[in-house]
């Protein structure tokens, strides 16, 4: 049974497997404190050990932001070491989603600014809506990302156009997020959600193990390099030929029918 959660809605469709977790301070838009981030990483946790759980959906309340920074009145009241513990302890939470073998789609859903753009960058895929906004404005405080920003954004978008988008502080509409790779589609917000959840069921509807083992070989090269990304690859090929999705995928296509798949 999940937990209990103040600033976050966790919304589970048994019959899909989808799981809908959903940045729920509104008043805020959606500003990510302690506490949320603390919720984040129980979602994220619970979800990965749920097996009712197959793909996740991620998004903020309203029409107007995912989460749209951190909260910054809490912010100002840290110290130095007590800045850097923040840090570690966000990454880890994002680094949750990113290395989640079940999919996470973000539904980005207007602002996704600082903390938010780096929650949205954790997640595999990313569909913003018309209205989105993406940004890393922490130097107009003073400050650089501390959840990850100075490294997804690198890989998302390569280092020059990274370090012009941190320095300058500007925000990426959702338009030019598309061209840059910050974002995978752009849908109106009335469409957001369905065309998230719609892809997420293309996803589900392939071989989860497959999939796991596809996720953990692309973080495998950005976290190690190619020549580890290219061990691991030729590893988790092996693994796959072990399991009866692989059998019954296989099967499948000679027998020119639909796939049943099971996760084993």
């Amino acid at each position: 049974m999940a937990a209990t959660f103040e600033n976050l809605l966790y919304d589970l469709d048994a019959a899909t497997g989808i799981l809908t977790i959903t940045v729920n301070r509104p008043t805020k838009l959606n500003a990510l404190n302690a506490a949320t981030i603390a919720e984040l990483g129980q979602a994220i946790a619970d979800a990965r050990q749920d097996a009712r759980v197959r793909g996740i959906l991620l998004t903020g309340s309203g029409e107007k932001a995912f989460v749209a920074g951190a909260d910054i009145a809490e912010l100002a009241q840290l110290s130095g070491p007590g800045a850097q513990q923040a840090s570690a302890q966000g990454q880890a939470v994002f680094r949750q989603f990113e290395t989640s073998p079940k999919p996470v789609v973000a539904a980005v859903n207007g602002f996704a600014l600082g903390g938010g753009c780096e929650l949205a960058m954790a997640c595999h895929i990313r569909v913003a809506s018309e209205n989105a906004r993406f940004g890393q404005p922490e130097v107009n405080l003073g400050l650089l990302p501390g959840y990850g920003g100075t490294q997804r954004l690198v890989q998302l978008v390569g280092k020059g156009k990274a370090l012009e988008l941190l320095l300058t502080a500007n925000q990426v509409k959702a338009d030019e997020a598309l061209r840059l790779g910050l974002a995978n589609h752009v849908v109106p917000q009335a469409e957001l959600l369905d065309f998230s959840r719609a892809l997420l069921t293309k996803i589900l509807s392939k071989a989860p193990a497959a999939v796991a083992l596809t996720i953990a070989c692309v973080n495998t090269y950005f976290d190690h390099g190619g020549e580890a990304g290219y061990t691991a690859e030729a590893a988790a090929f092996g693994q796959a030929f072990g399991t009866e999705d692989f059998r019954e995928g296989t099967a499948a296509f000679l027998e020119k029918r639909a796939a049943s798949f099971t996760g084993k």
